[in-house]
């Protein structure tokens, strides 16, 4: 892995989709931060608590593992 695999998993792991990005895969891209802005949506209207607050993190972190191992 390179330094820029390091800093795309940084990056998508505070926004979804980012690291993704900088490495011009716009759909995949886009795909994961649409997820984002549901699953916070749907959590922060029905699920408001630790737990959901537990799913963002885990959604981040795939997010973030997902652009470090492919790019």
């Amino acid at each position: 892995m390179t330094e820029n695999s390091l800093r795309n998993a940084i990056f998508s792991f505070i926004i979804p989709g980012l690291g993704q990005y900088l490495c011009s895969d716009s759909k995949k891209a886009m795909a994961l931060f649409a997820g984002a802005v549901a699953l916070h949506i749907l959590i922060w209207f029905f699920m408001n608590n630790p737990a959901g607050s537990l799913i963002n993190t885990a959604y981040h972190a795939y997010a973030g593992y997902d652009a470090y191992k492919n790019y």
